[in-house]
């Protein structure tokens, strides 16, 4: 899961069409590497004062409370501003694109030397589920959408790899193989790992965009990975999946998206 911030030379990559390809059947490819000479371009938004959002009494939270969701100072909401702005030139929802930009902040904060962009998330997540869209699903202003989003069983045919069942079903209603599961299609075993708590609802749910788009965000980051770096955001891409193809459709993705949101 993915991203980057220059404005040097870009790779001019011949992207094929963007199709829609839902990452239970493609995020778990093995290909060959190739990285870009540099990453693609980012857009600022607008750093907000934040707080730790509130957690229930008793909740268990898989993320420290200081990464959860940005709470805009009262009465103002300015990542709402910037997404609805930004929804009217890039295409991408409001909603979808609040869960890219809440990311970018809370890991700008708690892992600055990231440097991961909400245009790379948004280009991760218009190649895993059309921005919590697939297969007709709406996204909600809960930021679930109107059905769960679940991918092909991994069953070791073609293009996929063999994964048994982890989560007893409890993600993926399979339990005998997993599938992936949400806007930013974790695999349930991963989701174990990253799971974090977006919306500061004091629980994690890779359904919800808010949650998966952060941990999809802290994924891209482990390691003290740089992703403004071309071998950084190419290492971090390859980790989501270790496609070349893939790659290259994010990054046309993150580009386009960055460049249409500096015409706002």
């Amino acid at each position: 899961m993915v991203v980057d911030r220059r404005r040097g030379l870009l790779l001019r990559l011949a992207v094929v069409a963007l199709v829609l390809v839902l990452a239970g059947g493609g995020v778990w490819l093995l290909t060959a590497t190739s990285a870009p000479q540099a990453g693609p371009v980012t857009s600022e938004i607008p750093a907000l004062q934040v707080q730790p959002a509130p957690v229930q009494p008793g909740a268990v939270v898989p993320q420290p409370a200081a990464q959860s969701v940005p709470q805009a100072t009262p009465g103002v909401d300015p990542l709402v501003a910037w997404a609805n702005q930004v929804a009217a030139t890039t295409g991408v929802p409001p909603r979808a694109l609040r869960s890219y930009g809440n990311a970018e902040l809370v890991l700008r904060s708690a892992t600055p030397g990231c440097k991961l962009s909400w245009a790379t998330l948004a280009g991760i997540g218009r190649i895993e589920s059309n921005h919590g869209q697939f297969g007709g699903a709406q996204l909600g202003q809960d930021g679930r959408p109107t059905k769960p989003i679940i991918g092909v069983p991994l069953d070791g045919s073609t293009g996929v790899q063999h994964i048994s069942d982890t989560d007893g079903g409890r993600y993926d209603g399979d339990p005998t193989l997993d599938r992936a599961v949400g806007p930013m299609q974790f695999i349930p075993s991963t989701w174990a790992k990253w799971a974090s708590d977006g919306n500061g609802d004091g629980r994690g749910d890779p359904q919800q965009i808010d949650d998966a788009a952060l941990a999809a965000a802290r994924y891209l980051c482990v390691g003290a990975r740089d992703m403004s770096t071309p071998s950084g955001w190419w290492a971090g891409i390859m980790s989501y999946n270790n496609s070349v193809s893939y790659g290259q459709k994010v990054f046309g993705l993150a580009d386009g998206y960055a460049k249409q949101a500096q015409r706002r």
